[in-house]
């Protein structure tokens, strides 16, 4: 897992701002409406200073008395009013902001290459689109309601301190740095175990997404006690990192209280001394004790701030790493194949997961229309990723692919893929119904379509056993074995009926029986198209046109079925060894 780097603030705060630019009448709103609340805010403590001077200074006032009353409650309803309508804005902002970056995150994730999914663990990309992002929301959420009030605040008794009492104000000045330093001293060095915390909570993600997907084979080989040390032990490392952050960074709050309070009793101080001397009157003072607390009080907040807004920082770093991952290949002004018959040549094809492992050197291969070929070998012989190549899942590094003439990175991905249909050994099945999941490579196929493809397949008969037949949702059933879930795999490939087709072991889930019926279909479907079968049942493949026998991504042998049986070599052994 990448480590996420903390000398990449400015550009993480830049496209922060970025996004939320995108918004500028909610900006601008919370920005006014702030202004207001805090405008309001700093008149409730003249209106009350005021009100205090209308009783002590000559007797009580009541009239004066009123209309400050009056003014107070007037002033507490714009706070009010205006305080709700900033934290609206700021809701919609962070929202928007936090469902834009999901969008983006998750579109990234279908232009990764699959070299990405094949390297990265799957919980851990589900974690900064889900966890990171939520996190994320939380700190924009708390900043810019908190942080630009607390601002504004601020600056605005300051002024009203300084212009009011010069002396109370600049004694207030002198001690606030101290104040800052503290929060940024404690808000910096929290900053790596927020990373701590956020790396040990997508590893958490990670393996709990790797105990489920994997919860028979664990309970088969009796490893729950196993798993469960493991993530007991990446658990505790996450309790300790957010021990850790949640410890160094509530230090800050008592920290700077410790300061503010040293603020008021300053001003307190002054301020009595200048009414002790007939220098300041006691309204006066009340509204300089008021503005002291209101003074202060952002500095606390603003210092939890900065501490939500580290970790958000560090969410936003690893959604933003995601997103900033190599995408594949730009087919953007490459050509639509079309009109494919299904040639497909293999030119002295190089390629290679990891560069100083060496898999497949100088495959060539030349496949006509219609003939079937099938691709066997021992595990890790290339037979996957010969068809990782042919379907562009990975790019040669050296030689060709082509279909039609076309080198396939000058064909776009889509129009490429759309004319082959692949049936894997690992089913996939979406959240959806059974008709739309057969349907999944041709949306505008009628329900007749639907159903002749099922029974072609061999899979009408226990879809209709289903309560709902074709409407039945998949995430309802919960019981279909893995040779249902590949019957219906089948069928979608019956269905859309593309010129060229990959069976990467497309039976190996099925029985016998299936299998046969299958195989009758299968054989008028592949009538005309060209055909690539992986297998590890030789049975399969003895009518294949052409048997390509695989060792460490070379074709040592190639040849329809008998001629192989009487050269006694690779394909011979393999053979020899199923039926002996």
């Amino acid at each position: 897992m990448k480590a996420v780097k903390g000398g990449n603030k400015k550009s993480t705060l830049s496209r922060i701002l970025s996004y939320v630019g995108r918004y500028p009448l909610s900006l601008v709103g919370m920005l006014v409406f702030s202004v207001l609340t805090v405008a309001a805010s700093l008149f409730v403590p003249v209106f009350f200073g005021d009100a205090i001077d209308c009783i002590v200074e000559s007797g009580v006032d009541w009239s004066g008395l009123k209309m400050q009353f009056i003014k107070t409650a007037i002033a507490t309803a714009v706070a009010v009013v205006a305080q709700w309508l900033s934290c609206l804005c700021n809701n919609r902002i962070s929202c928007n902001v936090v469902r834009d970056l999901r969008k983006d995150a998750f579109d990234k994730i279908g232009k990764l290459p699959l070299r990405y999914i094949d390297t990265h663990s799957h919980g851990d990309t589900i974690s900064r689109v889900i966890a990171d992002a939520d996190q994320f929301s939380d700190g924009l959420l708390m900043g810019f309601t908190q942080f630009c009030t607390g601002i504004l605040t601020i600056l605005g008794t300051l002024v009203f301190m300084l212009v009011t009492n010069a002396k109370i104000g600049i004694a207030v000045v002198v001690l606030t740095p101290v104040s800052l330093l503290i929060a940024r001293f404690v808000a910096t060095h929290t900053h790596k175990f927020f990373v701590e915390q956020t790396q040990a909570r997508g590893a958490v993600a990670a393996f709990t997404d790797e105990a489920i997907s994997g919860l028979k084979t664990t309970q088969a080989f009796a490893h729950e006690k196993e798993n469960e040390e493991r993530f007991d032990e990446i658990n505790a490392r996450l309790e300790k990192a957010t021990m850790n952050a949640t410890f160094y960074s509530s230090l800050t709050n008592p920290s700077t209280r410790f300061i503010n309070n040293l603020v008021y009793a300053a001003v307190a101080l002054i301020g009595a001394l200048d009414v002790a001397f007939g220098a300041f009157t006691v309204g006066g003072l009340t509204k300089f004790l008021s503005y002291s607390n209101q003074y202060t009080k952002p500095f606390n907040e603003i210092s939890g701030i900065l501490t939500e807004l580290k970790g958000a920082f560090v969410c936003a770093a690893r959604i933003f790493e995601l997103i900033d991952e190599e995408e594949e290949t730009s087919d953007r002004d490459n050509q639509t194949l079309e009109k494919v018959e299904g040639n497909v040549n293999l030119e002295n094809v190089y390629f290679s997961y990891i560069p100083s492992h060496k898999l497949i050197e100088n495959l060539s291969l030349s496949v006509t229309q219609g003939k079937r070929v099938a691709i066997v070998g021992r595990t890790g012989s290339g037979k996957t990723t010969l068809i990782n190549l042919l379907m562009r899942f990975y790019d040669v590094q050296g030689g060709a692919v082509k279909v039609e003439g076309k080198d396939v990175r000058k064909i776009t991905r889509r129009s490429l893929r759309k004319n082959y249909g692949m049936v894997l050994q690992e089913t996939w099945l979406k959240s959806g119904t059974v008709k739309e999941n057969i349907k999944l490579g041709k949306p505008d196929a009628s329900d007749e379509e639907v159903i002749a493809a099922a029974k072609a397949a061999h899979a009408h008969g226990f879809i209709k056993r289903m309560e709902k037949g074709y409407e039945t949702p998949l995430a309802e059933t919960g019981m279909l074995s893995e040779g249902q879930r590949q019957l219906l795999c089948i069928a979608r490939i019956m269905l859309s009926l593309p010129p060229m087709l990959i069976l990467d072991e497309a039976t190996s889930s099925i029985d016998t029986r299936t299998e046969r019926k299958i195989g009758d279909a299968f054989d008028k479907l592949m009538q005309g198209r060209t055909t690539f079968i992986v297998a590890h049942r030789l049975s399969t493949i003895v009518h294949s046109d052409l048997i390509l026998v695989m060792e460490n991504g070379r074709v040592v042998e190639q040849g329809r079925h008998e001629e192989l049986l009487q050269r006694g070599g690779a394909y011979a052994a393999l053979y020899n060894g199923q039926f002996a």
